[in-house]
This record gives C-alpha cells, sequence and structure tokens, in this order.
C-alpha cells in the first residue's frame, strides 16, 4: 500500500497486520506507541515507592493495583508496537533501560512526598485520558483495542486520585497548604503534558493524515484546561500566576503557552536535561538485575527447542 493510499483510507480501527503498510506509517506508529508504552512504565516507577508511603492499608492496596496496571498497559502498547515490525518488544524494553527510549517530561521529575501523588494520579491521569480516549479511534488497529482495555483502567485510577485530592484539600490546614504547593510545582509540567505547541510539533501533521492522531496539541490541552480549572478550584486550589490562564468569550481556557519553560522542555525531550536521571537509573537496575531469568530463559528456548509454557 502507497502512502497516498494510506491517507485516502485513513480512519479509526483502519489497517491491521494483515496489510502492507509503508515504511513511513509503520516507523511514525512505531514511535508513538513506543514513546507511550515507555510513559506507562516509567509512570509507574515514580508511583511505585509511594506504595509503602501511602496512609492507610486501603490506600496501598489500591496505589499497589495502580501501579501493576500501569506496567500492564506498558506490556500490551509494547505488543501493539511490535505488531508493526520495526522493533520488538525487547528492543525498545533495552533502549529505555539503556536511556535511549523517550517518554513523558513530567515522568522525569521525581515526587518527593505523599502530597505531590494526586498530581500524578489525578491531574497528570486525567490529562492523558484526554488524548487516550481520542487514541480508541487511532488507524492502528492493535492501538486501539489495547486503547479500550487503558482507558477503562484509567478512568479509575482517576477516580483514586481525586479521593486523595479531596482527603487531602478537606484535610489541616499543613495538610492544604502542602498540597498547594505541590500543585503550584506540577502546574507548569502538566500543562505541558501535552507536547510543544502545534507550531513546533514535529509529528503531528504526518500523524493526523494517516489517521495516528485525531486531535491537535493545542486541542488537546484546551480541552484538559476546561474540564480540570474548574476541578481544581472545587478543591480549594489555587490557580498559579504564571502561565497567565484567560477565559475567552466562548468559555474556553487560553494558557499563555510563550510562559511555559519550554527550552527545559526540549532539552529534557532529547535527554540533554534530566532532573529524574534517576529514574532512567532505577529503572536500568532493575532491569539489569533480572537479566539471568531473560539469560536462562534464552538458554532454554535454544537448547529445547520450544518456549517456556506458563503453569496452568
Amino acid at each position: 500500500m502507497d502512502l497516498d493510499t494510506v491517507k485516502e483510507r485513513a480512519g479509526p480501527r483502519q489497517f491491521s497486520p494483515d496489510d502492507d503498510m509503508p515504511r513511513e506509517y509503520r516507523e511514525a506508529a512505531t514511535r508513538m506507541i513506543q514513546f507511550h508504552a515507555n510513559s506507562e512504565i516509567m509512570g509507574a516507577y515514580l508511583e511505585r515507592p509511594f506504595i509503602r508511603e501511602a496512609p492507610s492499608l486501603d490506600r496501598k492496596l489500591a496505589y499497589s493495583a495502580k501501579t501493576q496496571d500501569e506496567l500492564g498497559h506498558g506490556q500490551l502498547l509494547y505488543r501493539a508496537a511490535e505488531s508493526l515490525g520495526i522493533k520488538t518488544r525487547e528492543q525498545m524494553l533495552d533502549e529505555l533501560a539503556n536511556g535511549d527510549g523517550k517518554f513523558l517530561n513530567c515522568f522525569h521529575y521525581p515526587m518527593e512526598s505523599w502530597v505531590e501523588t494526586p498530581m500524578i494520579a489525578f491531574f497528570v491521569d486525567g490529562a492523558a485520558m484526554r488524548r487516550q480516549a481520542t487514541l480508541k479511534r487511532t488507524s492502528w488497529e492493535p492501538y486501539a483495542h489495547a486503547m479500550d482495555k487503558v482507558v477503562f483502567e484509567e478512568g479509575f485510577h482517576i477516580k483514586h486520585g481525586e479521593s486523595i485530592l479531596k482527603e487531602l484539600a478537606t484535610g489541616s490546614k499543613k495538610e492544604q497548604e502542602m498540597v498547594q504547593d505541590a500543585f503550584e510545582l506540577w502546574w507548569p509540567r502538566i500543562i505541558q503534558f501535552f507536547g510543544p505547541t502545534d507550531d513546533d510539533s514535529t509529528h503531528h501533521d504526518f500523524s493526523a493524515e494517516v489517521g495516528l492522531k485525531q486531535m491537535t496539541n493545542d486541542e488537546l490541552r484546551q480541552s484538559f484546561l476546561n474540564q480540570y480549572l474548574p476541578k481544581a478550584e472545587k478543591y480549594g486550589l489555587e490557580i498559579p500566576d504564571t502561565p497567565t490562564i484567560e477565559q475567552d468569550e466562548d468559555g474556553n481556557y487560553r494558557v499563555a503557552e510563550d510562559e511555559l519553560d519550554w527550552e527545559e522542555f526540549f532539552q529534557i525531550a532529547k535527554n540533554e536535561y534530566d532532573p529524574g536521571r534517576g529514574q532512567i537509573d532505577s529503572r536500568k537496575r532493575a532491569h539489569d538485575a533480572v537479566e539471568w531469568v531473560r539469560d536462562t530463559l534464552d538458554e532454554y528456548e535454544t537448547t529445547s527447542g520450544h518456549a517456556p509454557q506458563a503453569a496452568d
């Protein structure tokens, strides 16, 4: 199939591994899905330490389940990317462990305390839902199928994050002050979740033409602001003065994107500046620690002539 035909046929769940897709499409889809998968994995690594920090058994159980969900989402997405025939799952995991795999900028930053957890579990996951809901209509069918499960589970994550935020926002004066401080720290990073402005987006136009993406970065950012600014105010959070956010005559919130630190954003995206380098290092240590398991399984497969079977 040539590229012009792909653009003509582009639509929700239009293409599958049975289709002979041009390399340009397969490379673009692989890059997009691998980035998404990496972000799910690294988000889980960011949140994992707070299973122990959770203030109650119920919170520990819920946060543990959330972390497991995120890791499972990553594995689903690696398989969807693998179906494009450009990279194997193992290659993508190796790239992530070695620091070559790209992932969402907000997951590069460290989280220091429990009061920061709703910044990810409510606001970042809420931003993710704005994008992921549209990806149920992406043109690569395995990706769309994976998103059916991901979106369903992310809905529970957001509710859990909102529950944590409500508990903190209605707690002691100190808790309210701490969650406000966390919100002010994370707010610019949350707004940058959707990536660069449309003028500076490198891959959007092609991805939209072939049906991989449904909305622009700016459209997604505005949709998120319209929904989540009122929610932040509902829980008593004061919106920081910078970046400036104004409401237009149609009721849509507009952010002064030039007031955001896009230089740092692009440095992080290129791995030139990584405030959360410990995140990648932690992932690499975990990857290396179980290398002996992978080697043992590979050796078994080679010597026995078949892959190991899972227990019933």
